[in-house]
C-alpha cells in the first residue's frame, strides 16, 4: 500500500486555519469570563473588551446565584435533561431494535416517517403542542419539557443506533432465548449493551440540545420557578429595565455556557467514534 505525504506547505496552511479557527471559538469565550468580572463602570468608562480592573468581581457569581434564583434554574435544568435524555434514549433504542431486527408489515414505512420528521421544522408544531400540553395539564411541569424533548430527540436516536442493531450477530438472540430470555431480557441483556458506543453519542447530543433548547420552554413555562437556565438568563435580562448589570449577566451566561463544555471536553472522543462507527454500519 503507497502511502502518501503531505506537502509542507500545504500542511502548514490547514494548521493555520485550525489555529484561527480555534481563537475565533475561544476569544468570544475567554471575553465572556473576563466580563463577568468586572463592575458596571469598567463597561461604561472602559473599552468593553479591554481587560478587568483590580480587585475581580468575583461576587457577580454569587450575586447572580442569589438574587436571581439561579440556584433554581439550574436544578430545573439538570432535571429536564436528565429526565428527557434517558426516556429519549430508552424509546429509540427500543424502536431502532424493533425496527432494525425484525421485518413486518409497514416496518420501512415506519423508519421513513421517523427521518422524513428531521425535515419538518419543529417551529410548525408549536401552536398544536401546547394546546395539546395544556389539555393534558402538562404546561409549568417539569414533566411536560422531559416528554417534548424526549420526543423531540427520537428520530435522531433511531437514525443512529438503527445501523447498530441491524449488524448484531443473530446468534446472540439465539443463545438467548436457549437461555431462556425473553424478548425484552434479550434486548436489555444482549442487545443493548453491545451498542454502548451509539447510546453514549446519542445522550451526550441529546444533553447538548435539551440543555441549551429555549423557544418550547418559554412556550411551555411562564412559572418563574420551573424555568430553565436559558430561560432564567433571558428573564434576567428583561428584569434589568433602567440599568443593566453587565457583569453579573455575563456570570449567569457562564452558569449556563460551562456545563455543556465541560460535558463535551470530556465525551467528545465517544461522540466521533459513535457516530462514525454507526455510519459505517
Amino acid at each position: 500500500m503507497v502511502q502518501r505525504t503531505v506537502h509542507p506547505v500545504v500542511k502548514g496552511f490547514f494548521m493555520l486555519l485550525l489555529i484561527l479557527w480555534g481563537i475565533s471559538v475561544l476569544y468570544p469565550l475567554l471575553w465572556t469570563f473576563l466580563d463577568s468580572l468586572k463592575d458596571n463602570q469598567q463597561f461604561y468608562f472602559n473599552m468593553p473588551w479591554a481587560l478587568p480592573e483590580l480587585p475581580l468581581q468575583w461576587s457577580n457569581f454569587s450575586y447572580v446565584w442569589n438574587n436571581y434564583n439561579f440556584g433554581s434554574y439550574f436544578f430545573n435544568s439538570i432535571l429536564v435533561t436528565t429526565g428527557g435524555t434517558l426516556l429519549g434514549l430508552v424509546l429509540a433504542s427500543m424502536t431502532a431494535y424493533t425496527i432494525g431486527r425484525y421485518t413486518f408489515f409497514g416496518s420501512k414505512a415506519l423508519f421513513l416517517i421517523y427521518i422524513s420528521s428531521m425535515m419538518v421544522p419543529f417551529s410548525l408544531a408549536l401552536i398544536p403542542l401546547f394546546f395539546l400540553m395544556n389539555d393534558l395539564g402538562l404546561t409549568n411541569k417539569p414533566l411536560g419539557l422531559i416528554i417534548v424533548y424526549a420526543s423531540n430527540t427520537l428520530a435522531f436516536g433511531i437514525f443512529v443506533l438503527i445501523g447498530f442493531f441491524k449488524t448484531l450477530p443473530k446468534e446472540l438472540e439465539e443463545a438467548a432465548a436457549i437461555d431462556g430470555a425473553g424478548y425484552f431480557g434479550t434486548f436489555f441483556r444482549v442487545m443493548l449493551p453491545l451498542s454502548r458506543s451509539g447510546l453514549i453519542s446519542v445522550g451526550i447530543i441529546n444533553v447538548l440540545d435539551i440543555w441549551n433548547e429555549f423557544i418550547v420552554g418559554t412556550i411551555l413555562v411562564n412559572d418563574p420557578s420551573k424555568y430553565t437556565l436559558p430561560i432564567g438568563l433571558a428573564a434576567m435580562q428583561v428584569e434589568m429595565q433602567y440599568k443593566t448589570e453587565w457583569g453579573p449577566l455575563f456570570a449567569g451566561l457562564l452558569f449556563t455556557i460551562v456545563p455543556v463544555l465541560i460535558v463535551y471536553m470530556f465525551a467528545q472522543r465517544h461522540i466521533v467514534s459513535g457516530l462514525v462507527a454507526g455510519a459505517v454500519k
